[in-house]
């Protein structure tokens, strides 16, 4: 479920949303765009990495990238065509990012948990409520009702709602870092999203 609210992110700092209008994050450049523990990292030439690479689909060398360093962004993703279209240089992305890091903050998800109090738990996500021009974020979940930092009951049929905008200023990073995918991350949890049904 974290990798969706990465993709997302991802898929605003891409040139192509960028040049349309067509991202909540254009012109965020060296802005804070989520909490402090947030670091996102590009890692291209990772021995044996699912999705390593030399170069991208232009033909530009990649490199290892910070993205979001300490909750402020540091680069976009372009390729060579998003780039001359916002008088930039080509980040050697044409074609997606390359084995992305999400570092894990000090917690563990149990932790998180009980230090959540009342909440919701999110296992499945549907769906594709996601404006990323403005930011507006609504999903259908399910999962688990969390209730005094346990889980309490089983939920289906819920409606989750919020703008990433503030969802990534309202993130807590657990340590649980799932390898498993070109994109690893931890559990994530959200200070505040309206939750229904």
């Amino acid at each position: 479920m974290a990798r969706s609210l990465w993709g997302h992110l991802l898929g605003a700092i891409a040139g192509g949303a960028l040049y349309r209008d067509a991202s909540f994050l254009k012109d965020a450049i060296d802005t804070p765009i989520a909490d402090p523990g947030l670091t996102i990292s590009q890692h291209p030439h990772r021995a044996y990495g699912l999705a390593s690479a030399g170069f991208d689909g232009d033909g530009v060398a990649t490199r290892d990238r910070t993205l979001v360093a300490n909750g402020i962004l540091r680069g976009y993703v372009l390729s060579a065509y998003s780039a001359r279209r916002l008088g930039m240089a080509p980040t050697g992305n044409a074609g997606g990012v390359f084995n992305i890091d999400v570092a894990p903050g000090a917690a563990s998800f149990d932790e998180l948990i009980a230090d959540m109090g009342t909440g919701l738990v999110v296992t499945e996500l549907m769906g594709q409520g996601v404006n990323l021009v403005n930011g507006d974020y609504s999903r259908g979940a399910a999962g688990w009702w969390v209730e005094n930092g346990r889980l309490a009951y089983p939920v289906e049929n819920a409606t989750i709602a919020g703008n990433l905008a503030d969802m990534y200023r309202g993130i807590t990073l657990a340590n649980d870092v799932d390898t498993t995918s070109a994109l690893a991350t931890p559990s994530v949890r959200i200070e505040r999203m309206t939750v229904a049904g």
